[in-house]
């Protein structure tokens, strides 16, 4: 039915397109109809009828002929004609023009013929004699009344002005036609746009992406609005026309509508139904496709989705994928476990989303979705990735699991050893001695032994076996060891055994005491084997105290029964390796923890302020502060993570070499004092925010009991430690390979704690307008009191200077020594620590000291350009006063090495050229090394007999070289700030008191006093008067020199040199007129460039 009105031929003229001509009523369709059903068209009066144009009588004829229904248009029209106020011949016109003009089939003309007597009588006879004029098929019947008329049509069928009842109105009827072709017009209308849009819509591809779906979505939705806004106001307009149709009938009930208006009614609902139908097939094909793109656009979103947890997956399982260690200790494994752990639950949420998305994936196919055979796949391949991931986990999880339980019994067993040694060692020598205290023994270590079944290692093979699935290389000779190590223990334990037995059978006399033999040296240590593995607390120093208490005990008990019985009981060796072990077991693990508690700071801490996550709880004073408050711990956990751990487990099985370890990475160590300079501002910023929720969020997730500054004190404490192990260490291998390293692995750790410590007083320094690093290395530091007394200057303050000393606390650089003034300790923590408000410094290159002073053992000489400023320092004690003086003295005599050198080498630029001896090498190896280091110390002892040492300087020094600020006087304000009376020390000197010390011989020239002949042509020969050159002392005790008047050279021991030479001088060694009295010093200069070219000078001076 739809498609039938949906096709349905319109009228080709609309009432709308003739409205006018339909309006002149010259004919009109009154709804009624025939007694057959014929449609009636009405013909009224019309005076101006003939003037009617031909095209307009057309239109309105064909239009009013095309409104009935095809079926009773096809009955035919019946014509009423009304002409009763007219004349014949317009009746003849009238009737002639309609009969040729009609365009439909007519059943019947009906013509009521003028009513006057005349024109009826000439109608009449007008009519029979022009019948065949007007050539109808149908003949016309000429009506003389109305009541004629209503023997052809009835009453109800007719209008009131033909005597009939039918209701007919014009203007209703042109509105109710212009309305329905009009409302016809937008149904069609609406139905074809429906038709193209849907078609539209058919042919649309779906995009690829969200953004284009989305768009997509909106923009069909938009129309298909639109488009159900125009068939609502079609809809509307319908039932308004349709109401207006029904109108009189809701007026009147009793009113009968003519079958036009029933065919109008009729009309116009079919229209809607055709609307109704029209709407509900475009709601049916929208809903389809809509859910299409609804679809789509949740396909996009999923396939979207999926790339992005399938990437997260992918990369939480490459994670996984590193997981491939499995641990050297139970601590590590943890470790590693705890690092799974916090993976996994990290990756909880991407497996979340994937789940979720699968979820999601699994509700599209259940609703059916188009896209199911791209869905699926997805789905399967997410929940692949997870079980992948599920699966590596729990395989990793089990694998650590095993190499934990693998490790707890290795640990275990090296427990049990190690508690079997420290049984050996402890055991009482005096009870051991007796029947019952060797039972007594004996029985300790049966009682041990039966501990064995549940803590010793079983077959190896199995132990293989059961662990394969973990066992590495490394792991399996770590396992080795251990093993090896209970086997040594065990055979030990037999060795024992053995030995008490002995002494538990029944003596048969008394032990008699013997004089103690001297101890025997023994120098081939003999370690216990296995790498220490020790789980116990590393920060727990009671049970290492204790431990070593025993140990040293023991040892004495040990030594005492090796001596008074021939070492039946225990060998000495033996047991120092013992000892070293047990160093050795505890520096390794303090060392592991140690690694473990910076890598847990920096993941815990500094990691986290720069996690975005947790940027909301940091304070605005910590943005941006991480190097300060952390320093550069991360280098130090890099270093001893990659570099020191590793290389000190090298030596687990040599405890005794271990001082080689810590001189090869010395230079390393130097970034401690980084740290240590850092320190005060860390401890600043930590007291000013330790309160923030950051750090207490931070604590929490680390389950730390400590705060983060307790971790932050961790390389302090740390580099302190060293020390300790390394005396003790050194305490146990004084008669072994190592022990020359490890007492110098001592010395420079000392010194680094020394260099630490110093830098922390130097940065503490304020006012110097200069740059310290041009100083040189900072080489000591401490506070003493300080006497001036200076050629220059006001009388009174020289008077002064006899009065109370200065406080002064001394830097003493590789350049330089600066006086400072100690301020008061302010603040809390390191900011406790004290400042320096510097003073002034005096220039090395001008300084010269004089070791004793008369009256305290404790005081000694600084003086400057040739004693025009003096300074007498008093220590605190005379120990510190000689540490000072001998590195006062090193610094002087390696600027008169340095400068000799130096006039040496210009020399042999005039001569010829010479082979560089081994301590020039510019990379020395350790020996070489430190026979420079004891060359220096030789050449450092070179001091004048009175105890003063200078720089090698000019002899008329000038004024203004050297630091700007060196030869300041002390301000008078803190000269005069009280002063008491003192003997003046400056003139008088115990230097005459001094005896001369041992001869040493110095790089120069000599006059030989005797012959010298080895019997080789080819060999240096010397001649009582020659003129001989010293130029460089070797290794040995002999001298490379050279022979000025044969121009031959060589190698001399020490000892003919002596005596060749006898007592001739070196013009080097030649006193200068302007020492202080009794003194034998060399000359100053204000720089170190012209001490080189005097000392040229003075050479060339002898030559001439």
């Amino acid at each position: 039915m739809a498609d039938e009105i949906m096709h349905q031929d319109i009228v080709p003229l609309c009432a709308e397109d003739i409205e006018v001509q339909l309006r002149k009523k010259f004919a009109f369709l009154s709804g009624g109809r025939g007694k057959d059903g014929c449609p009636v068209i009405t013909f009224p009066e019309y005076s101006t009828f003939s003037e009617i144009p031909e095209n307009d009588f057309q239109n309105v004829l064909t239009y009013l002929t095309n409104i009935p229904s095809s079926q009773d248009a096809g009955i035919g029209f019946i014509l009423v004609i009304d002409r009763r106020q007219d004349k014949w011949s317009s009746v003849q016109a009238s009737v002639l023009r309609i009969a040729t003009s009609f365009p439909g089939n007519l059943q019947l003309v009906l013509v009521l013929r003028p009513t006057g007597f005349l024109h009826r009588t000439l109608f009449d006879i007008a009519f029979k004699f022009h019948r065949d004029d007007y050539k109808m098929k149908l003949p016309i019947i000429m009506l003389s009344s109305l009541a004629e008329l209503n023997s052809y049509i009835d009453r109800t069928q007719l209008t009131e002005d033909l005597g009939g009842t039918l209701d007919y109105c014009h203007n209703r009827w042109l509105t109710h036609r212009t309305a329905i072709e009009s409302f016809a017009r937008m149904v069609k209308q609406t139905a074809q746009t429906l038709r193209s849009f849907g078609a539209e819509l058919a042919e649309t591809e779906l995009p690829n992406d969200v953004e284009s779906t989305s768009c997509l979505l909106t923009a069909h939705t938009e129309n298909k609005v639109k488009m159900k806004e125009d068939l609502r106001i079609a809809v509307e307009q319908g039932h308004d026309i349709l109401h207006s149709i029904k109108k009189p009938v809701l007026e009147n009930p009793e009113y009968k509508m003519n079958p036009d208006q029933v065919e109008n009614q009729v009309t116009v609902e079919r229209l809607l139904a055709q609307l109704d139908e029209t709407s509900t097939a475009f709601d049916d094909f929208w809903s389809k496709h809509q859910q299409k793109l609804e679809q789509c656009l949740q396909l996009r979103h999923f396939e979207l989705d999926f790339k992005e947890v399938k990437s997260d997956l992918e990369t939480v399982f490459e994670r996984l994928t590193h997981f491939t260690e499995m641990g050297n200790s139970c601590s590590h494994v943890e470790h590693i476990l705890k690092e799974l752990t916090n993976l996994e639950d990290k990756s909880q949420d991407v497996l979340e989303k994937a789940r979720m998305l699968i979820s999601t994936g699994d509700q599209f196919i259940q609703n059916n979705h188009y896209a199911v055979d791209s869905i699926f796949p997805k789905c399967s391949e997410l929940q692949q990735h997870c079980d992948m991931i599920s699966a590596q986990t729990n395989k990793i999880r089990a694998l650590l699991n095993h190499s934990f339980e693998l490790h707890s019994r290795l640990e275990k067993s090296m427990r049990w050893c190690d508690e079997g040694i420290y049984l050996l060692a402890s055991q009482l020598v005096d009870k051991c001695q007796t029947q019952d205290g060797a039972e007594s023994a004996l029985q300790e270590i049966e009682k041990f032994l039966d501990t064995g079944g549940e803590n010793k290692l079983k077959e190896l093979n199995n132990l293989y076996k059961e662990y394969e699935a973990i066992l590495s290389e490394e792991l399996m000779e770590h396992i080795q060891k251990v093993f090896q190590k209970q086997e040594s223990m065990e055979e030990m334990f037999k060795k024992r055994q053995v030995s008490l037995k002995k002494l538990a059978a029944k003596q048969t006399r008394p032990v008699q005491p013997v004089a103690p033999r001297p101890e025997v040296s023994l120098k081939s240590p003999c370690p216990s084997p296995g790498l220490q593995r020790d789980s116990e607390d590393p920060s727990s120093p009671d049970n290492h105290m204790i431990q070593r208490t025993n140990f040293r005990r023991a040892k004495s008990e040990m030594n005492e029964i090796h001596q008074t019985r021939g070492g039946s009981m225990m060998d000495d060796e033996e047991n120092l390796a013992v000892l070293r072990k047990h160093v050795i077991n505890e520096l390794l693990e303090t060392e592991r923890a140690y690694v473990e508690e910076l890598l847990c700071v920096l993941e815990g801490y500094a990691a986290e302020m720069d996690n975005p996550l947790m940027a909301h709880l940091i304070s605005p004073g910590l943005q941006n502060k991480k190097d300060v408050l952390f320093g550069n711990m991360e280098e130090i956990y890099h270093f001893h993570n990659r570099i020191f751990l590793r290389e000190l487990e090298n030596y687990i099985e040599y405890p005794e070499l271990v001082g080689r370890c810590f001189l090869e990475r010395m230079e390393d160590f130097q970034i401690y004092e980084k740290y240590c300079q850092n320190k005060p501002r860390s401890e600043s910023l930590w007291r000013h925010f330790s309160d923030s929720v950051f750090f207490q969020e931070c604590q929490r997730k680390l389950d730390h009991k400590l705060s983060l500054d307790s971790y932050l004190l961790k390389p302090v404490q740390r580099i302190t430690k060293y020390q300790l192990l390394l005396k003790e260490m050194l305490k146990y291998s004084k008669n072994c390979e190592g022990a020359e390293d490890l007492q110098e692995a001592l010395t420079s750790i000392l010194g680094i704690l020394k260099a630490v410590n110093d830098s922390m007083h130097q940065i503490a320094i304020t006012g110097y307008d200069g740059n310290m690093n041009e100083l040189g290395k900072l080489l000591m530091q401490g506070s003493f009191n300080v006497w001036t007394d200076h050629k220059k200057g006001h009388s009174k303050v020289k008077d002064l200077a006899r009065f109370k000393p200065m406080q002064r606390h001394l830097f003493l650089h590789e350049k330089a020594i600066l006086f400072c003034k100690k301020r008061e300790e302010n603040g809390e923590g390191y900011e406790k620590a004290p400042s320096y408000s510097y003073k002034h410094s005096l220039n090395m290159t001008s300084v010269g000291i004089t070791e004793n002073v008369k009256g305290d053992a404790k005081k000694f000489e600084i003086w400057y350009n040739a004693r025009e400023e003096v300074y007498i320092i008093q220590a605190p004690t005379p120990e510190v006063k000689a540490t000072w003086v001998n590195a006062i003295r090193k610094v002087l005599t390696s600027q008169l090495q340095a400068c000799r050198q130096a006039s040496q080498h210009r020399i042999l630029e005039h001569t010829h050229s010479l082979p560089l001896p081994a301590s020039f090498n510019t990379s020395p190896s350790r020996n070489d090394g430190r026979n420079i280091r004891k060359q220096e110390e030789r050449n450092s002892d070179f001091v004048s007999p009175d105890g003063c040492v200078t720089s090698v300087t000019s002899k008329y020094p000038e004024k203004g070289k050297g630091w700007s600020k060196a030869s300041q006087s002390v301000d008078a304000s803190e000269e005069n700030d009280g002063w008491s009376s003192a003997e003046d020390p400056f003139n008088s000197s115990d230097a005459e008191e001094e005896g001369k010390g041992e001869k040493k011989l110095i790089p120069g020239k000599y006059t030989a006093v005797a012959n010298y002949d080895k019997g080789d042509s080819e060999d240096l020969v010397l001649k009582s008067g020659d003129l001989v050159q010293l130029i460089h002392e070797g290794e040995d005790g002999l001298w490379y020199i050279k022979n000025l008047s044969t121009s031959r050279e060589g190698w001399v021991p020490v000892n003919s040199l002596l005596a060749l030479l006898g007592n001739s001088k070196s013009a080097l060694s030649l006193n200068s007129s302007e020492s202080v009295a009794g003194s034998s010093t060399l000359s100053s200069s204000s720089s170190y460039s012209e001490s080189c070219t005097v000392s040229s000078t003075s050479v060339s001076d002898v030559k001439g």
